[in-house]
């Protein structure tokens, strides 16, 4: 047996090995903790900036993320993405890109009211717009097929599409005289929106009464207006702001039996007589892939701007018939979407 001499040695050498043992699981702890951090401040941060609200456009902000999986690039992992909303208060964006461009963001992506002060901040920054105007016209990029700068992007074609809308709007009601046009007029492009439908109207023999909705608190004094004036139709314009009302929109048309031709399909969903439109979500996916390829090394000035070619015409019958409409057999034929 041994003394007490060697059980002292030989607890002091398993108090020795135990404080080695220890030792090593404390500097692998360490060793982790470090290389978590490493990979985590490694990180490249993406800058999404939009003109509407996280509730509102949640499903945008949803598409764009999977735009950027599908290159590789998923937030929390490889990426951080700053969510800088402005709740459809436009002067707030220079602000929000001011506060991106502090945090060293790689790429900026930016919905249409956004894409000027995001570009008046930075030539150097990459920025992915998504945009319902002409971007050449508008100023941002060179061309379609050669940007040129620090910007590229997507085009859904929703300011063009207004003159199409429109006619849809006076085959659904061939007795309209007067249809009153709602507009953001802070809008970029709304002017081009503007003499579309203008030049539309002439042709289709009708007359227009246009007024703008610049904010939710808009909406009462218009819809006094036009149940005075007794407009016969109501057509929705473009653009995140108009995107945003256009529930409270569908629903107040609805209360007085005003057929109303929007943009989107959610509208119609919530009420609205009819909508045609691009996909607004299928162009968040792209402006994500386009940032993901762009945190891969691609150039803004090498990547043409993306045009949508995806367009949802859909009709509530339910509405219609609760405000007297009957739908031709045409727009019916024509529609994707017709809710019985």
């Amino acid at each position: 047996m041994p003394t007490d001499r060697r059980r002292r040695e030989i607890h002091g050498e398993t108090m020795m090995h135990r404080r080695s043992f220890l030792g090593i699981v404390g500097s692998s702890a360490m060793i982790r903790s470090t290389t978590a951090h490493a990979q985590k401040s490694k990180q490249r941060i993406v800058g999404f900036l939009n003109s509407a609200s996280q509730t509102d456009y949640a499903a945008m902000a949803e598409a764009f993320s999977q735009g950027l999986a599908s290159t590789g690039y998923v937030d929390g992992q490889h990426i951080r993405i700053e969510y800088r909303w402005a709740n459809n208060d436009y002067g707030r964006l220079p602000t929000l890109v001011a506060e991106l461009l502090s945090l060293g963001v790689s790429v900026i992506a930016a919905n249409g009211p956004s894409v000027q002060p995001a570009k008046a901040a930075t030539s150097v920054v990459p920025i992915v717009f998504l945009t319902g105007g002409d971007p050449v016209a508008l100023g941002l990029v060179a061309s379609l097929s050669h940007p040129g700068g620090n910007l590229t992007g997507v085009n859904i074609f929703s300011v063009d599409l207004g003159a199409k809308r429109l006619a849809l709007l006076k085959e659904m009601v061939p007795t309209a005289k007067t249809i009153g046009v709602l507009i953001n007029s802070n809008l970029l492009g709304v002017d081009r929106f503007r003499s579309a439908v203008e030049v539309a109207a002439t042709k289709l023999g009708v007359a227009l009464k246009i007024m703008a909705v610049n904010s939710a608190a808009d909406i009462d004094a218009v819809f006094g207006t036009l149940a005075r004036d007794h407009i016969d139709a109501l057509l929705i314009g473009s653009g995140p702001l108009m995107d945003s009302l256009s529930n409270q929109l569908a629903e107040r048309a609805a209360k007085i039996a005003l057929p109303a031709g929007f943009e989107s399909r959610s509208a119609v969903l919530a009420g609205g007589l009819m909508s045609y439109g691009p996909s607004v979500r299928d162009g968040y996916r792209q402006m994500g892939s386009y940032t993901g390829r762009i945190l891969s090394g691609d150039k803004p000035a090498d990547l043409p701007v993306l045009q949508s070619t995806t367009f949802d015409f859909a009709i509530n019958q339910r509405t219609a018939t609760a405000i007297g409409i009957t739908v031709p057999t045409s727009l019916l034929a024509y529609a994707e979407v017709v809710l019985e």
